[in-house]
């Protein structure tokens, strides 16, 4: 006959539990993996869908005459597909993700979407050279944070130019040239430390221009009563 020791039942019973443990941290350790799989999936997914939001909501906005973005078709959800558009480049040929958007002298139409918004990652925009009208939206840094170029010359746009430009902290060219802008020149524009090129020529501008340092490149003539600056002095 087996005599079992006083001490057996508590050690069985502690392995017991030791293995128990192990499991239960494994399984917690697997589902914790899977749900923060399925949660970057769908995280992912979500960003490349408001790519798609944002390019589809921009052209359905605008008057088109010449048929310069036909070639956004957006029937075919294929992987990177948005990429092969006209005037735009993604992140990489894998993954609808844009980082540029240039669509200049196209004779496109129309006043700037909120769908923009949905463009998060962009760095470049450029509608230079249409007939682009309206204000220019005070959102446009919280829509695009990472802006590197923002390039709206040559267009209609009116209004004042918004002090909320100075959000765009990455913002290094910024050309707002020949539109028909009124109103100062924000103070906030010449706080934004990365800024090089600079264009306010043939707007309507008036009042002083704030002191800008680091400019390499800068246009402000053509607006009548700006003054300071490289232009005439004030009053």
């Amino acid at each position: 006959m087996v005599h079992e020791s006083p001490n057996s039942k508590p050690l069985l019973i502690f392995t017991f539990m030791a293995e128990s443990t192990k499991k239960n941290c494994l399984v917690t350790v697997l589902l914790f993996l899977s749900i923060s799989r399925v949660f970057h999936n769908v995280t992912a997914t979500a960003v490349v869908e408001d790519d798609i939001r944002c390019l589809h909501g921009l052209k359905d906005s605008l008057r088109d005459r010449n048929g310069n973005l036909n070639s956004w078709n957006f029937l075919n959800y294929s992987m990177g597909f948005i990429c092969k558009f006209a005037g735009v480049d993604c992140w990489n040929d894998r993954e609808n993700r844009v980082i540029s958007l240039a669509l200049p002298g196209m004779d496109l139409c129309g006043e700037l979407p909120d769908a923009l918004k949905y463009c998060s990652s962009l760095q470049t925009l450029d509608l230079s050279g249409n007939r682009f009208i309206g204000p220019i939206p005070l959102e446009i840094c919280n829509w695009m944070p990472f802006l590197v170029t923002l390039d709206l010359s040559n267009n209609s746009f009116s209004g004042s130019i918004p002090a909320e430009l100075g959000n765009c902290t990455y913002l290094n060219k910024l050309m707002l040239n020949n539109n028909k802008l009124s109103g100062n020149i924000p103070p906030e524009i010449s706080s934004l430390t990365r800024l090089k090129v600079l264009s306010l020529a043939n707007n309507n501008l008036s009042g002083i221009i704030p002191p800008f340092s680091g400019l390499s490149d800068f246009e402000f003539g053509g607006n009548r009563y700006l003054c300071r600056g490289p232009l005439a002095k004030c009053g």
